[in-house]
């Protein structure tokens, strides 16, 4: 059963103060010229969608909800739950006065998610497999208008019988048939399309247990509907499987840019203004969430991939201080920008499940 519920007590907003003060952001270092700041206290925040009126929604994993923060003169106001009871609804997206939700086995619509009683939630697809194991989706409408979704492999590393497993889909806005559009892809929970020319680049997540050091999280371009990635005869840029690798292997896409083992890519954001991006250039920031099986612990940061057309320049990091002498107090997830009212990126907003917080950068006047 999902529940709608409406909250704004005194003890949330204690709670929203308490955290802001709890979690150490003089630990985190960026570039001169910008300021990072908390702007939101919510549990276990993944995906982030933003309506033309500020108004922000945000899935989750652990938590099983879907929350909304409005807006004041002084930022964002304490988070309600909208939707509850839903088997990891971590994906959300808005589009045209409604809200699309991701969660493990369906795709789901919220119209007039602003009111006060929004609209009955209308089921798309509940059609998805049902697998706990990389089954959480990041979801984004495409430029086509169309919906698009991760499907993770059930596993670390397998072969399954059914297609939609290790693959980015897609489906109408209004719902009908799911057509995979990227097949060979482990576990992707991140993606956009690149501004210039409309091509979706995603991460992908490495296999496990090859050692510290292998293989990496790959960043990749879709030239085109269809292409194979790899998975599982191979990993990062061309290692064999040691159990899949003697198969025939479909002819699939090299990465773009390989980005560490085990750091565990997910959410990116595009963009090609100062100062976010050099002069002539496109710069793409993604979140690492972090390693969970490495000896010694990597990512819990973003970082920026410079981009020349299609050809990475540099991949450095942006934030980092998640991190500090083997153990971490945030993991970076989902990051989107917002617009000032010329259209401008004005602030990229980062959400971190770990830290249960949103944080704001923005660049200094």
């Amino acid at each position: 059963m999902f529940l709608f519920q409406r909250y704004l007590t005194a003890t949330s907003l204690l709670l929203l103060a308490s955290t802001a003060l709890a979690l150490p952001m003089d630990r985190l270092r960026f570039p001169p010229g910008f300021k990072v700041e908390q702007v939101a206290h919510i549990d276990n925040a993944r995906q982030l969608a933003q309506a033309p009126d500020g108004t922000l929604f945000v899935g989750s994993y652990r938590a099983g909800k879907v929350y909304r923060l409005g807006t004041t003169a002084q930022g964002y106001a304490p988070p309600e739950t909208l939707l509850e009871g839903l088997p990891l609804p971590s994906g959300v997206a808005f589009h045209q006065g409604s809200l699309y939700i991701a969660a493990l086995n369906r795709i789901l619509r919220l119209d007039n998610p602003q009111a006060m009683q929004p609209s009955a939630l209308v089921t798309l697809t509940d059609q998805l497999p049902k697998k706990k194991q990389h089954g959480w989706k990041y979801l984004k409408v495409g430029p086509d208008q169309q919906l698009y979704f991760n499907i993770g492999a059930p596993c670390n590393s397998c072969l399954s019988e059914n297609p939609l497993f290790a693959s980015l889909a897609r489906m109408p806005l209004a719902g009908g048939p799911v057509e995979v559009i990227a097949s060979g892809v482990r576990n992707s929970v991140g993606f956009g399309w690149h501004p210039a020319d409309q091509a979706l680049w995603f991460t992908d997540n490495g296999r496990d247990w090859l050692g510290d050091d292998s293989p990496d999280d790959e960043l990749n371009r879709l030239a085109q509907p269809g292409q194979h990635f790899g998975f599982p005869y191979q990993h990062g840029n061309g290692l064999a499987d040691p159990q899949y690798g003697q198969y025939p292997v479909p002819a699939s896409q090299p990465p773009v840019a390989l980005l560490g083992a085990h750091v565990a890519a997910l959410g990116m954001a595009f963009s090609q203004q100062p100062p976010w991006a050099e002069p002539g250039e496109t710069a793409l920031f993604i979140a690492q969430h972090g390693s969970w099986n490495r000896t010694e612990k990597v990512g819990y940061r973003v970082v920026r991939v410079r981009l020349n057309g299609n050809k990475v320049v540099a991949v450095k990091p942006f934030i980092s201080g998640w991190l500090r002498h083997g153990s971490y107090w945030g993991r970076p997830v989902d990051l989107m920008f917002t617009q000032d009212k010329e259209g401008a990126d004005r602030s990229l907003l980062i959400s971190d499940d770990y830290g249960d917080a949103i944080y704001q950068m923005t660049p200094l006047p």
